[in-house]
């Protein structure tokens, strides 16, 4: 008779998904070295700031720009690292010690703490576009379209709570 043999429950299909998982790993790495790099690059960024205006080669209102735009790149680095801690805590181990403020327990809360940096990125970005004095009709444009996007996170995050 031909028997079909049956499936080893510990075979490798019904270790797969658990395995699986750990290709995350990948983005988790990814995005924690794009997180170092920009970290690096604006402290790098960050010191040359600071000797050009000891040395007096910056006007105040420069010197503040350019501190505008690194904390913006900081905060990046912020959020490429949440990310990065929110989904190796996701998929790879959720027993690492950490504050309880970044604890992420399921995509909800790696989207809420994501949703609460960017509002602070894009408001960062447009302090940067205030201090830089654009034109009225530019800024007013981009106020608008910051509101837009944070409006529609503030919809996104309350339509998924009730």
């Amino acid at each position: 008779m031909n028997e079909r043999p049956t499936k080893d429950e510990s075979g490798l299909s019904s270790r797969l998904p658990t395995y699986s998982r750990y290709v995350v790993v990948i983005p988790v790495l990814g995005l924690f070295a794009s997180a170092v790099t920009l970290t690096v690059m604006a402290a790098i960024e960050t010191a040359k700031v600071i000797g050009h205006a000891i040395i007096g080669e910056l006007l105040k209102k420069d010197a503040v720009l350019e501190f505008i735009e690194l904390a913006d790149v900081f905060l990046l680095a912020t959020v490429l690292y949440i990310m990065s801690l929110g989904l190796y805590e996701l998929f790879i181990d959720d027993t690492i010690p950490l504050p309880d403020w970044l604890r992420i327990h399921s995509l909800d809360d790696l989207k809420n703490k994501l949703v609460g940096v960017v509002a602070v990125v894009l408001a960062v970005s447009f302090l940067g576009s205030v201090i830089k004095g654009i034109e009225p009709q530019a800024l007013a444009y981009q106020g608008v379209g910051i509101a837009a996007v944070v409006a529609a996170m503030g919809y996104f995050l309350g339509g998924k709570k009730g």
